[in-house]
C-alpha cells in the first residue's frame, strides 16, 4: 500500500539584490555568509540577489524547496530548482530560483522513500530514487511513501503502484520498475578459498626442499 509525506512548506527568506558579477564578487558574498542567486520565469527580467546562507542552506536542504523570498518589501514566490555546491566543501555556491504562482503547476522529481521490511530471504533492489510529477507549486509532496512490508521474491513495485497526492499527475512511465524484489547474491568463494590455500601450501613445500 502506497502512502504519501506531508506536502512541503513555504519558507521565507529576505533577500538583497545583487549589483556586482563575477568569482570576485561571488567570493566576497560567501565571505559575508552570503549566497548568490537568480530569480527567473514568467517572462520577467532575471533578479540577481543575495540570500543569507544560515537560514537559505537550512530552507533548502529537502528537494524542491519552496521559497517565499522578500526583496525591499516585494515577495516572490519561487522554487529552488538548481544549487550548485563546492565539490569537495559541500557548500553551497549558487542557486536558481523559478517563479511561480500559487496554483501552478510545475514539474518535479519526488524522492520514492520506502518502509517496511521484505520477507526473509529477500533483497530489496531500488531501481529508481524519484519519479516525477506534475503537482501544483504550492503542494508539492516532499517524497512518496511506498510499504515494501511481506514483499516475496519475484515481486515488482512500478511506479504506476505508487498512491499519488490530489492534485498530482504521474509522468514518469508508469511501467517503469522502481523496486525489484530478489533472492540476495551470494558469492561462493570455498573454490577459490581451497585453491588459494593449495598453492600456498605448494609454496611452502618447494621452499623446504630447496632449503634442503
Amino acid at each position: 500500500m502506497a502512502e504519501n509525506t506531508p506536502k512541503k512548506s513555504e519558507q521565507a527568506l529576505e533577500a538583497s539584490i545583487r549589483t556586482e558579477f563575477g568569482k570576485g564578487s561571488a567570493r566576497r558574498a560567501r565571505r559575508a555568509d552570503l549566497i548568490p542567486a537568480v530569480i527567473y520565469g514568467h517572462g520577467a527580467e532575471a533578479l540577481h540577489i543575495n540570500l543569507p546562507e544560515r537560514a537559505t542552506t537550512r530552507a533548502v536542504r529537502g528537494s524542491n524547496a519552496l521559497l517565499t523570498i522578500s526583496i525591499n518589501g516585494e515577495e516572490h514566490l519561487a522554487l529552488a530548482k538548481e544549487i550548485q555546491r563546492d565539490p569537495l566543501l559541500q557548500i553551497i555556491e549558487h542557486i536558481d530560483l523559478l517563479t511561480v504562482k500559487r496554483g501552478e503547476k510545475v514539474t518535479v522529481d519526488v524522492p520514492v522513500v520506502l518502509h517496511g521490511e521484505a520477507a526473509p530471504g529477500a533483497a530489496v533492489n531500488q531501481e529508481h530514487t524519484t519519479v516525477s510529477l506534475e503537482a501544483e507549486a504550492t503542494h508539492i509532496p516532499a517524497s512518496v511513501e511506498f510499504s515494501i512490508e511481506g514483499r516475496k521474491v519475484g515481486e515488482h513495485v512500478h511506479a504506476s503502484d505508487l498512491l499519488l497526492p490530489k492534485g498530482s499527475t504521474l509522468l514518469t512511465d508508469p511501467e517503469t520498475m522502481l523496486v525489484n524484489i530478489s533472492e540476495p547474491t551470494v558469492q561462493d568463494l570455498g573454490e577459490e578459498n581451497e585453491s588459494a590455500e593449495g598453492e600456498t601450501a605448494e609454496g611452502s613445500a618447494a621452499a623446504s626442499a630447496g632449503d634442503a
